[in-house]
């Protein structure tokens, strides 16, 4: 597809480096030349320096021509500006990113209204997020397939852990549970196990199951379980007041430690029911006051990387919290991942991520069957739902016969809402959607699975 990205900011970078990788053309548009000049070097695409919403840069990026525009710039009315006039100028599909509240309340009108394809509140995005791993204490990743009856859970084993020099046939012999284990990291080292693949304790393992299923196995293998009770969270930001709206009605207590004293106020008339704590969330004697130590769970979201990992970091040496930690620096992951600092939320990450699922969906519609994408582990493996749409070389042969490419996993069937964890006699039928998981790079269709 041709598509046009206005603002060469982290999501849009991240966007780009995406996209360019699935084999889309991309033009990227931005006000700043080093910007501009630097991204289009980097992943060899198309640069245009200028204002976004002007029609004669848009002409220049080939509006007429693009299937998708997608504005990420810093200011939404300078987005919602350019979507209207890609609309307007080339009747192409609109992506904008809004994050003030205001907007947020008014967001179907203006889709309907400014003929937005979709809208992408990166603050709301994040506090679904947060709360989607709540539901999860032992997971520090959560994604969704098969419209949410499968979850794909990421999670680190402990010292001295039951699976410990385990193989995988033994989590449904010994455990009898019914989870599929579909890839280990190992220090540097990524594995797509086999049945025969043998555990280590500090393995950090990626599963699919059922939200019950998987619950189950975390029990069984002595991890927390227990629905979490109450949150405590530094910074009183707009995602801290969606996180909130989503957590109260589950019953869950919620305590905000906000240092701005006007923020606080207006937290204390949207959200009643939560407790609202004006101070300094970096004072070690005011966590201590509040209850740190009795935390069920622990979000640090102020708006410096460093006060948050470090925060966690404290959260974690004196409480039990299921801990969660904004950083917005992506540079620095790799050294990131090597702290314990539980789940670590990329903002700029949720948000392109959403969009490229978007970007994905509209492909779906002329040709592809890809259904959902995740970047399991970062560029190096992808779990894929495809649906099956027509009949193919793969459909009615037992799995076991099917000849597949190295380094890749089929990990789960959904017929019609009854979920399969495969074994070698099942079949893929027409209708089915089916979640791949392989190092491999640059699937469309589910026949390249095949060798």
């Amino acid at each position: 597809m041709q598509i046009i990205i206005v603002g060469c900011g982290n999501v849009g970078t991240t966007l780009t480096e995406q996209l360019s990788k699935e084999g889309h053309n991309i033009t990227v548009v931005d006000r700043d030349p080093m910007k501009a000049e630097s991204v289009a070097n980097r992943f060899d695409v198309m640069g245009i320096v200028g204002n976004g919403a002007s029609f004669a840069v848009q002409n220049e990026a080939g509006i007429e021509e693009a299937d998708l525009m997608i504005a990420v710039t810093t200011s939404d009315e300078l987005n919602l500006l350019c979507c209207l006039i890609a609309r307007k100028a080339g009747g192409c599909n609109t992506v904008a990113r809004v994050r003030n509240p205001i907007y947020n309340r008014e967001i179907t009108y203006i889709k309907e209204e400014l003929g937005l394809s979709m809208v992408i509140n990166p603050e709301y995005a994040a506090a679904s997020e947060i709360a989607r791993l709540l539901k999860f204490p032992s997971a520090i990743k959560v994604d969704s397939f098969a419209k949410g009856r499968v979850e794909l859970l990421k999670c680190r084993l402990g010292e001295g852990s039951v699976l410990d020099g385990k193989p995988l046939t033994y989590i449904s012999g010994g455990l009898h549970c019914d989870v599929l284990i579909c890839a280990v990291e190992r220090g540097e080292e990524v594995f797509i196990p086999s049945g025969n693949f043998r555990l280590q304790e500090k393995d950090v393992i990626s599963i699919v199951a059922s939200s019950r299923k998987a619950n189950e196995f975390f029990r069984k293998i002595g991890m927390t379980t227990n629905r979490i009770k109450n949150c405590m969270i530094i910074g009183g930001g707009e995602t801290t007041y969606y996180l909130a709206k989503q957590l109260l009605p589950m019953g869950i207590e919620i305590k905000i430690i906000e240092q701005n004293k006007e923020r606080c106020n207006e937290l204390s008339e949207l959200l009643p029911q939560a407790m609202i704590i004006h101070g300094d969330g970096t004072e070690r004697n005011l966590l201590y006051e509040e209850g740190m130590p009795r935390a069920h769970s622990f979000v640090a979201w102020t708006n410096l990387d460093e006060e948050n990992i470090m925060l966690s970091l404290f959260a974690k040496s004196v409480s039990k919290a299921k801990t969660i930690t904004k950083v917005h620096r992506i540079a620095y992951d790799e050294i990131i991942d090597s702290m314990d600092l539980g789940s670590v939320l990329y903002p700029k990450h949720i948000t392109a991520e959403y969009i490229i699922q978007y970007v994905r969906a509209m492909q779906n519609s002329i040709g592809s069957n890809i259904e959902t994408l995740y970047q399991l582990i970062e560029d190096k493996v992808e779990a894929l739902e495809f649906r099956v749409q027509e009949k193919s070389a793969l459909v009615g042969i037992p799995l076991m016969e099917l000849q597949l490419k190295e380094n890749l996993l089929i990990a789960c069937i959904n017929r019609r809402g009854t979920i399969i964890t495969p074994g070698g006699q099942d079949t893929i039928e027409l209708g089915d959607t089916v979640v791949v998981v392989t190092t491999n790079q640059g699937f469309h269709d589910l026949k390249d699975i095949l060798k």
